[in-house]
């Protein structure tokens, strides 16, 4: 009896930090999920840090993408190293630098942890070793699921030489890449220093593990045990039951995300039916309804309306909310729950989402605050949070502002497009909304021309993405836009497109092909300015190599007369005088000309 007293006090006197906790319970912060498919532009490290000032007004946590090297162009789930911390995001020190910048200003930053699978080297079996302070790591061929890829990993490793784990995998399996043995005590020892490396070297608050169903919750409450983040939260894509079971079985070391939260709204607004954010979705009530019957689930449910898997994507028909997107995200934020924000979402509505989140906060709504149905209709829904300092009245749907709650209990604080909040036991003057320094940028368009005729190519193809998320070729379909529109600069024809740069921090990346798709250039990155690119004969493995060649090309110039050699005028390559003392302040990016020579802004 004295040693389990003894026990009790012991674990009694540990700091918070020091057990794992899953998520604390009365959380009342908002998390960000900070990247979309293919935000290669909009997600460099350098770009997200610059933001820190804006994302602290509105949230506690920012979901970052998989942070190691995948060995090229990659959103991180194909991990390959777990210690080299150089992604197609940025490098290792513009991560530690943000993450810094994130924590001075009161975010913590959430990484994907991809640890149901790996990437190989070279072969079905060879996985990178890596030295992280004096300690060399290696996965090996053993520590691959017997069973991995339907047996067909066993087959090539058996006909090359290779043993595989004697265990069959303990989740779901993914054919394409090797799914660990998390049994194998050599899998745990390098998982386990990954984390710490994560946490205690890199810096993060807490982890997102992707693709949990693959593997045993166990290896999750192990794994979150050894580590201790300060927040965990799983991809558990499934129905409520089996999320529920998830975390259970994790010990709730680790929440999950709310997937039937999100089919909810999506059922509601694609069907043109607001009563279905009452319902259940295919037998399924949210984890943070009021009416899911398995106890109270709340505390361990992130909730979101979108994220990168279900957009749409240019190349792929996902599940996307097809409209009122501002309505969702209206809902989510006065639910209980933590509410995790997407990254376009976010991009196209800073202010409404700024001042809800305002709102979520000043009546204190936390993860397991007790939501109440108001009112439900096919026009509208209604829906009652109480928190710690008030309550908040949500009203969304195509006739949100019809509906009148009693006038004496509420005051309506915030409106828009399809929603209303009101808001009762405080007061809306006592709200604090965020202001936004407007940005003095201005748009303007690029021009984008390439050349083929080194590789005798007769078409060229331009798939475009990046920046803002406007520059998808207007065929979705790889290869993308067949581009016809040609121009002859030097005695050479260019295939030529123009783009708008939205924003400061805009910019479109290109893969050129010809015919169907193949062969195919390396990925051209991040261009914000007019371009003149050939496609070389030399190649990197398969795909061809890209000059840039606009200094010798750049077209317009004689177009710009000066008055005197000297005279500090600044000219457009259109021949516009735009400014007279030689400054490039307040103009866009672009390419401008000052005292006859050019240059980059």
């Amino acid at each position: 009896m004295k040693s389990l007293v003894l026990t009790f006090i012991c674990l009694a006197i540990l700091p918070l930090g020091m057990m794992a906790q899953g998520w604390p319970q009365d959380y009342g912060g908002v998390m960000l999920q900070g990247f979309f498919w293919d935000s290669f532009s909009d997600t460099q490290w350098t770009r997200l840090e610059k933001q820190a000032d804006d994302l602290a007004t509105t949230f506690d946590l920012v979901w970052v993408p998989q942070s190691g090297n995948c060995g090229g162009t990659s959103m991180g789930y194909d991990d390959l190293y777990w210690f080299d911390q150089n992604s197609s995001f940025g490098s290792e020190a513009e991560l530690r630098s943000m993450i810094k910048t994130f924590k001075d200003k009161g975010i913590g930053t959430i990484a994907d942890v991809v640890i149901n699978h790996r990437k190989n080297v070279s072969n079905w079996v060879d996985f990178p070793k890596e030295t992280y302070n004096g300690v060399t790591y290696q996965l090996t061929s053993t520590d691959i699921c017997a069973n991995d890829d339907g047996g067909a990993t066993k087959t090539w490793a058996t006909n090359n030489g290779y043993s595989l784990s004697k265990n069959n995998d303990t989740g779901e399996g993914w054919d394409g890449m090797r799914d660990l043995d998390h049994k194998s005590e050599n899998v745990q020892n390098n998982v386990k220093a990954y984390l710490s490396f994560l946490l205690n070297d890199l810096g993060y608050t807490g982890f997102r593990y992707d693709m949990v169903k693959g593997y045993s919750a166990s290896f999750t409450k192990m794994y979150n045990e050894s580590s201790n983040p300060q927040f965990s939260v799983g991809e558990c894509w499934d129905n409520s039951n089996t999320i529920r079971n998830w975390i259970g079985g994790t010990s709730k070391t680790s929440a999950a995300f709310d997937f039937q939260f999100r089919y909810t709204v999506r059922n509601a607004i694609n069907k043109g039916d607001w009563t279905w954010l009452g319902k259940q979705n295919e037998g399924n009530w949210p984890l943070v309804s009021k009416d899911y019957q398995s106890g109270n689930y709340r505390q361990w449910a992130v909730t979101f309306v979108e994220n990168h898997d279900t957009e749409k994507r240019s190349n792929a028909a996902q599940d996307p909310i097809k409209k009122d997107t501002l309505a969702a995200n209206a809902y989510l934020l006065a639910m209980p729950g933590t509410p995790c924000v997407f990254m376009t979402h976010w991009k196209a509505y800073k202010q409404d989402i700024a001042n809800m989140v305002a709102v979520r906060k000043a009546v204190g709504i936390t993860n397991i605050s007790t939501p109440t149905t108001i009112a439900s209709s096919k026009d509208y829904y209604a829906v009652q949070t109480t928190g710690s300092k008030g309550k908040l009245l949500c009203v969304v749907g195509t006739k949100a502002a019809q509906y009148e709650p009693n006038s004496t209990e509420w005051k309506k604080v915030l409106s828009g497009y399809h929603y209303v909040y009101y808001v009762s036991g405080i007061e809306p003057e006592s709200i604090v909304f965020p202001t936004f320094k407007p940005s003095d940028f201005q748009k303007y368009t690029i021009t984008v021309n390439v050349n083929a005729e080194q590789v005798g190519w007769s078409s060229v193809n331009f798939w475009s993405w990046g920046g803002d998320g406007s520059h998808k070729p207007k065929n979705n379909s790889w290869p993308g836009d067949k581009v016809t529109t040609t121009n002859t600069v030097g005695g050479k024809t260019w295939y030529t497109q123009t783009y708008t740069i939205n924003e400061e921090d805009d910019a479109v990346s290109f893969v050129f092909s010809t015919g169907s798709g193949s062969p195919q250039t390396v990925d051209v990155a991040d261009v914000t300015t007019d371009k003149f690119f050939e496609i070389s004969t030399s190649m990197d493995g398969s795909k061809h190599l890209v000059n840039d060649v606009t200094a010798q090309y750049i077209t317009g110039i004689g177009s710009v007369v000066a008055d005197h050699e000297n005279d500090g005028k600044v000219y457009s390559l259109d021949g516009r005088l735009v400014h007279t003392n030689g400054s490039l302040e307040g103009l866009p990016k672009g390419i401008y000309i000052i005292n006859g020579r050019k240059v980059v802004k």
